[in-house]
């Protein structure tokens, strides 16, 4: 039997296993637009198109989802560590994220990168607050794709989120 150093160690292993895609979530609150780098992201449904995205829950960005109901993804391709890393640091500390970044507006409102995969914008339709995060569903309302290639894998980054 472990004991509960060991059980601790080994739940912060394994859930630090679970693959993870970073995107670059988009949010707005009327005319005010920001960014933050999203991993814990995963498709619930096929009909309806759901998405669900975990967005910690002292965040400004929490809150301007939760005032206005939608969010974008912009999927990262591989070898874009770097972008991943601007949108991971408080827009306090680091002024206009997007300043040095290409976006547009989607239907939403929410900015979208054009130097990405692709994205998908969503209308929320449901969130759970349980632990840190806030867990919000997703319908996807809008989607484009800008180009193929392999998605950027936290995993591939060295960084860990989660544990």
């Amino acid at each position: 039997m472990l004991d509960t150093e060991d059980k601790k160690a080994a739940k912060k292993t394994l859930l630090r296993k679970m693959p993870h895609a970073l995107y670059i979530c988009g949010v707005k609150d009327s005319d005010n637009v920001n960014g933050f780098t999203a991993s814990w992201v995963t498709q619930a449904s096929f009909e309806p198109p759901l998405v669900v995205n975990c967005v910690k829950n002292d965040s400004g960005s929490n809150a301007m989802i939760k005032a206005s109901g939608v969010f974008a993804l912009s999927f990262l391709e591989a070898g874009q560590k770097e972008m991943a890393q601007q949108f991971f640091k408080p827009q306090r500390r680091v002024g206009n994220k997007f300043e040095d970044v290409e976006f547009v507006l989607g239907e939403t409102g929410c900015p979208i990168i054009k130097d990405s995969l692709g994205y998908i914008e969503c209308n929320v339709v449901g969130s759970v607050e349980h632990g840190d995060h806030t867990v919000f569903v997703g319908r996807v309302i809008a989607a484009g794709l800008h180009r193929d290639g392999d998605i950027l894998e936290l995993s591939s980054t060295g960084w860990s989120y989660g544990g």
